[in-house]
């Protein structure tokens, strides 16, 4: 554990980062972009794990070799983006044959804190997806992603004022609505990788609730695990295909159960919420009811 917590190198100033990656002093004390092919020859340690304090945004281009979604293998030749939030662990390593075309920005809470971006900002889920699960950008996609990144690194080159910051804000702003609307079109049109991954999410799904015994309801991150995605990936990428996310589609799926067992069964209601997984009756009332406008008994004397 000790030789763990060692090779973790925690940076909490865009000052530092610079001078951890021998880089000029920069021009914003909480902002930077970076661009990677000044970086190649800068020395680092070989195996350094790295504890930003910043929110991370990154394109890498002419990837070589293939992505991997869950087990499966797809591969991809445009810009490449991927979104890291403050406080993971990044490993750092000397290898000559990386890829360093491509630039990153690097933004510390501080910048966005006092704006409606620094609470909005949570919902943008990407920040919590994992590596594998990158945005992949079409050659007029990064034209459009270059020119705000553009007009953000004119806007920290340029002299400081009162409205510097508003800018800039306005600009990260405007590229993340940019980069949710690009990750919609990429559910959609990523076809293999998504229509594959949501084949599989239904029938984990169906599996759950196959068995007529006592089931325990499975959780959002346990089903993500099992799909080797991360939750925040899997809610989104429902959400883009059939309008719900994981919990709600979960939630369909009981009440379907639960409607199959009122219909046919004589079980109470409480002893349906039991098999269910509910722990409290009164809790699997008040979802069917949520989701069907009827109590657990009403939608029963329904059929009879």
């Amino acid at each position: 554990m000790k030789n763990t917590e060692q090779n973790i190198k925690k940076i909490i100033s865009v000052k530092e980062l610079h001078s951890y990656m021998g880089l000029p002093s920069p021009l914003n004390p909480l902002i930077t972009i970076i661009d990677h092919s000044q970086t190649q020859n800068k020395s680092q340690e070989s195996d350094q794990k790295l504890l930003l304090d910043f929110y991370n945004i990154s394109i890498k281009r002419s990837f070589k070799g293939k992505l991997k979604y869950g087990k499966n293998n797809y591969d991809f030749d445009d810009g490449t983006m991927s979104f890291i939030a403050p406080n993971q662990i990044l490993s750092v390593d000397n290898d000559q044959d990386r890829n360093m075309d491509g630039w990153s920005l690097l933004f510390h809470p501080d910048l966005i804190r006092q704006y409606p971006l620094g609470k909005a900002i949570k919902s943008y889920g990407f920040f919590s997806y994992t590596v594998n699960e990158a945005l992949h950008l079409s050659d007029e996609e990064e034209k459009t992603i270059e020119i705000i990144i553009q007009n953000i690194q004119k806007e920290i080159n340029s002299r400081l004022d009162l409205f510097s910051q508003d800018v800039i804000v306005s600009n990260l702003e405007l590229l993340l609505s940019y980069c949710n609307r690009f990750y919609s079109r990429q559910f959609l049109t990523r076809k293999m990788a998504t229509n594959d991954l949501l084949t599989k999410f239904e029938i984990k799904l169906d599996h759950y609730f196959s068995d007529n015994s006592n089931l325990v309801l499975p959780k959002v991150e346990k089903l993500a695990t099992e799909l080797n995605v991360s939750s925040p990936y899997l809610s989104d990428m429902l959400r883009n295909i059939t309008g719900q996310n994981t919990q709600q589609h979960i939630h369909e799926k009981l009440i379907e159960k639960a409607k199959e067992i009122l219909t046919t069964t004589n079980l109470t209601v409480s002893e349906i919420a039991y098999q269910l997984g509910f722990e409290y009756p009164q809790s699997f009332s008040k979802l069917f009811k949520s989701k069907t406008n009827l109590t657990p008994s009403e939608y029963r004397h329904s059929y009879n």
